[in-house]
């Protein structure tokens, strides 16, 4: 059985979503004989390459909020990400254009280090002092993670390497219908919206198991939407 699951790197739901995603499949008898493919969704995708913000600041000028405002609604996301034994830094994360990323994870795939490739780039985006959005810091992920250095070099000095791919999972996603991610499809059958906990996956994957027919649930959970507002509930006093 094969579960695809439409994600950004910019998106902590998502960071989260896997996390949850991978305990309710550790949960699953047959976890062995599912396949996980990870396919390209930008929140972001009109960001000029290179143009970054500070997380912070680009969650208030969304938001309309207060700077303070805006930290803790980063710090209420971290608390979430904690409890899943996330590492999750409030502070010093930058906000920008992921297009290279998505490609460098298509070149990955084809290598079979994809999913050793988006670990590095979440945990060095959510939990480390090193930016995505820089290249070299790239380069580095992607050889830590398994990739030829000078292949990885040429792929992203080539803009059009992986483009295709890229576009093609967006339009795949938008003919599905997702309008946010995390978005998980269960073997063309299922479908499971935002970062649900891990309990949620597992009935997903045992119903996808048993051949039922497609059926969206758990919609309510919190994401990042297309236009790349993040779903943060209000933190309370």
């Amino acid at each position: 059985m094969r579960v695809e699951i439409w994600s950004d790197i910019a998106c902590p739901w998502c960071y989260i979503g896997k996390a949850r995603f991978e305990q309710g499949l550790a949960a699953f008898a047959h976890r062995d004989d599912v396949e996980v493919v990870h396919r390209s969704f930008e929140l972001d995708p009109g960001r000029a390459r290179h143009d970054t913000a500070p997380v912070v600041e680009m969650l208030a000028k969304k938001y309309g909020r207060t700077l303070d405002e805006a930290r803790a609604m980063e710090e209420h996301v971290a608390s979430t990400a904690r409890s899943e034994g996330l590492t999750y830094r409030t502070e010093g994360r930058d906000h920008g254009n992921t297009f290279d990323i998505h490609r460098l994870l298509h070149l990955a795939r084809a290598r079979g280090r994809q999913d050793q490739l988006l670990d590095l780039a979440y945990r060095a985006n959510f939990a480390e002092e090193r930016s995505v959005f820089d290249p070299e810091v790239l380069v580095t992920l992607a050889v830590e993670a398994g990739l030829d250095e000078q292949e990885v070099r040429d792929v992203l000095a080539d803009g059009t390497a992986y483009a295709d791919a890229v576009r093609a999972d967006e339009r795949e996603a938008a003919e599905l219908g997702a309008t946010g991610v995390p978005f998980f499809v269960l073997d063309r059958r299922y479908g499971v919206s935002g970062g649900q906990p891990a309990e949620v996956f597992t009935k997903a994957l045992e119903q996808a198991w048993q051949g039922r027919v497609i059926t969206p649930i758990g919609t309510d959970a919190a994401a990042c939407d297309a236009d790349g507002a993040c779903e943060v509930p209000q933190a309370t006093a």
